[in-house]
């Protein structure tokens, strides 16, 4: 069987490092119970883990309280608590054409249902949104504005820090959308103008599926949209306002916790500089190996300055579904096709007319053998097209 060349990264990365799998298996098979809600040994080295994940993520972010880093499920459900508990009817919000239907379908729902005003700006031919654009959309009542950090379709990296500055001027809470970001590149709660951010832990933090969250600046307060149990004074009829139990609820998923920490000792061991700039040089060379290629469609590829290792092309009348079909049964490469669940980017590219495009996300255990292997693959199916059709 040839090997299998995983390019679907930006998805989830896989595999991740051995240390986050063992890590996992050792602590759930010694300490795998409800961290805080008795005081007998095994409970309290589960607290003691979940702390520990809560200051270094607190750390890897330069915010200040680790209290107010929250856990969830994953960017989804942490954007969605940010989204409706800090929105309500009469409000209005500024987001851009880049979001994830994490973002899009909470402020949809919003729109819809309670009457919130939506203003989205579009990107360049490049991929990347003006700070300036942002001021000429601010109002009275603009009570959010939110923005991916890096896109999940593109990989082009957003000016946040400038975004931020113009939000922080006016006094209007700036989130961040670091799903694709985190893990790749430095955020930096106070130096890019943060008031929340949130994070996944199952792409580039290397954690496992169904653990991520949300880190919020001391002065924005989210309203409470849930309610449930914490282990901490059971006896109140209300759920807690104090963080982090005030956006915890429930039984934390502390395995994920576990695989998380042991994802984000990985990094800062390995360093997240000589990460990015690792799977940038894999970018390059896929880059450099397709881009003069007559039958291959490049999507804001032309400069890699201010970019993460996401890759999108067509070949020339085939859709992408099937070419994603080829490259997985002919070559054992992974790849994801279609939308990649942020349809407004492939309206303005006018890819939404032919079933979206072919995406590749290079991870950090990805070869330049398996970067060339892909290059030769795709060529060849070009090769075959061209023969097909002509």
């Amino acid at each position: 069987m040839k090997k299998y060349i995983f390019l679907d990264n930006s998805a989830t990365s896989f595999p991740k490092p051995a240390e986050v799998y063992k890590f996992m298996d050792y602590f759930y098979r010694n300490f795998g119970v409800n961290p805080g809600r008795s005081g007998y040994d095994l409970c309290l080295e589960t607290g003691s883990l979940v702390e520990e994940t809560r200051r270094m993520l607190t750390a890897f972010f330069n915010g200040k309280d680790p209290n107010r880093l929250c856990f969830s499920y994953n960017s989804t459900d942490a954007l969605n608590l940010i989204i409706f508990g800090l929105l309500k009817e009469g409000d209005h919000a500024i987001t851009t054409t880049l979001e994830h239907n994490s973002v899009l379908r909470p402020l949809h729902h919003l729109w819809k249902y309670s009457g919130v005003e939506v203003d989205y700006i579009p990107f360049n031919r490049q991929g990347f949104v003006d700070p300036d654009d942002f001021p000429r959309k601010f109002k009275k009542n603009t009570r959010l504005v939110i923005v991916n950090h890096a896109s999940n379709v593109l990989g082009t990296v957003q000016a946040i820090r400038e975004i931020g500055r113009r939000c922080r001027e006016r006094g209007i809470p700036f989130a961040v959308d670091t799903s694709q970001s985190a893990g790749k590149i430095p955020i930096d709660m106070d130096k890019d103008n943060l008031d929340v951010l949130a994070f996944t832990g199952h792409k580039s933090l290397l954690g496992p599926t169904g653990i991520g969250g949300l880190y919020v600046r001391e002065g924005i307060e989210i309203r409470h949209t849930r309610a449930g149990g914490t282990g901490v004074r059971s006896a109140q009829r209300t759920h807690l306002d104090e963080y982090p139990y005030r956006l915890e609820y429930g039984t934390l998923n502390v395995l994920g916790v576990a695989g998380l920490n042991a994802g984000l000792k990985w990094i800062e061991n390995k360093g997240l500089q000589a990460i990015h700039e690792q799977e940038m040089k894999l970018t390059t060379q896929l880059r450099d190996g397709l881009k003069d290629i007559e039958g291959i469609t490049l999507y804001c590829q032309d400069n890699l300055i201010d970019h993460i290792s996401v890759f999108l092309f067509n070949v020339d009348g085939l859709d992408a579904l099937n070419t994603s079909t080829i490259l997985d049964v002919d070559y054992n490469i992974a790849s994801r096709s279609g939308l990649h669940c942020a349809p407004l980017v492939h309206e303005q590219l006018g890819t939404d007319k032919i079933e979206g495009a072919v995406r590749f996300g290079i991870g950090p255990f990805n070869t330049e053998e398996e970067i060339q292997i892909a290059v030769e693959a795709v060529k060849e199916i070009v090769a075959f097209q061209k023969r097909k059709t002509g």
